[in-house]
């Protein structure tokens, strides 16, 4: 990797947002981040997934609404009105887990399984649609976004890429996630790894390298929505209450493989023992209580809601009816910094590092990034 090259990579490890102690200030904090970086000592990303180093655009990433007319709903799966308990009912759970509180919602139709390249080709092949992976860093906007005097890297860095897993081959402390993390030039949703790879026989895989925008852009091409956060929970239980996960309370290491997550020791070995080593093709494991497949692992799913850590404790006392989130993100680790909530956890996903396949596990990122292992599934009211 050219100096250039890990120049963007330290500068989009510098806007990540993760989990430290609070300073006061954007510009100290982001400064701070970057110095971190700079030294390899980025912080642990367990509260917060990475983030594309700048907007391309302006971002519009507001709630969605349903647009009218006919939906298909081949693939989808009819999932009954109800009520339940959303949120972490054990002490495993992250703070923005808690209160446990009574939501209902009125039926909706849910994806079987996430989005796939097929699915996703046809869209794009339908509409030409760029992604953002796709489109190239505007230094005029991500300048503003990094200590003053950061000196610009060369043109032919600020290319389009995406950040990519690039495991080590040794263990590494996991509070420097620039050791299994890479900038790469040319990473899209077409080339996941990079230039080198293609999805090319892949059809069935989940699509991944595609932001909140991408995904909200298709689903409004296929007539459907993003689901809320209430939505995708409540899909993600099954039928089941108070449990863990969609299977119920046995551990995703014990039994039979139950998810695709990582088994071994994150970030350099994993011993494949679910078969697979990082995507796989939906539909591989067995479907939860309402016949919905890979709810969790394989890749985190974006939600339409914003992020906000104190959703829930506003939402207690009372039964909640098809709550769409808050009006505006909040995330108190980047004030300013509007993030959109992922659910379900992905093939990184383990128990040293992050158990984000619990079911009320909660994470946020940028709506203008997409990730190797973020897709998404689509949802409808009619």
């Amino acid at each position: 990797m050219d100096q250039s090259t890990k120049l963007l990579g330290l500068l989009t490890l510098a806007l990540w947002g993760c989990q430290g102690a609070p300073t006061s200030g954007a510009a100290a904090r982001a400064g701070d981040t970057a110095v971190r970086a700079a030294q390899g000592k980025a912080l642990s990303c367990a509260s917060n997934l990475p983030a594309r180093p700048v907007a391309t655009t302006a971002v519009a990433a507001t709630m969605q609404v349903e647009p009218p007319g006919h939906v298909s709903h081949t693939g989808m799966l009819l999932i009954p009105a109800g009520t339940y308990l959303m949120g972490a009912a054990d002490q495993d759970g992250r703070p923005d887990e808690y209160p446990a509180h009574a939501v209902r919602l009125d039926s909706f139709w849910i994806d079987a399984t996430e989005v796939t390249n097929a699915e996703f080709r046809k869209f794009v092949e339908a509409t030409h649609y760029v992604t953002t992976a796709e489109i190239k860093p505007d230094w005029n906007e991500l300048q503003k976004q990094v200590p003053p005097g950061t000196p610009k890297p060369p043109d032919s860095v600020l290319v389009a890429g995406s950040l990519v897993f690039t495991p080590p081959d040794h263990a590494v402390p996991l509070d420097d996630v620039s050791q299994w993390w890479t900038w790469t030039k040319g990473a899209n949703w077409k080339h996941p790894g990079g230039p080198r790879t293609d999805i090319k026989g892949k059809d069935n895989y989940p699509v991944v390298q595609v932001s909140w925008e991408d995904a909200a852009a298709y689903a409004r091409w296929a007539g459907k929505r993003l689901p809320t956060e209430a939505e995708w929970e409540y899909a993600a239980r099954g039928g089941l209450k108070g449990q863990p996960f969609p299977w119920g309370r046995e551990d995703v290491s014990t039994g039979k493989p139950k998810a695709n997550t990582w088994q071994g020791h994150f970030p350099n070995l994993n011993t494949r023992w679910d078969g697979f080593y990082g995507l796989s093709p939906v539909g591989r494991f067995a479907p939860n209580g309402y016949g919905l497949f890979d709810m969790v692992g394989n890749v985190w799913e974006w939600c339409s809601d914003w992020y906000d850590e104190g959703t829930y404790a506003a939402e207690a006392g009372s039964i909640v009816v098809n709550p769409r989130g808050p009006a505006t993100g909040n995330d108190p680790m980047e004030p300013g910094v509007p993030k959109k909530v992922v659910r379900g956890g992905s093939f990184l996903c383990n128990a040293t590092y992050c158990k984000g396949y619990r079911v009320s596990s909660r994470m946020k990122t940028s709506p203008d990034t997409g990730l190797e292992h973020t897709g998404f599934r689509c949802v409808s009211s009619r």
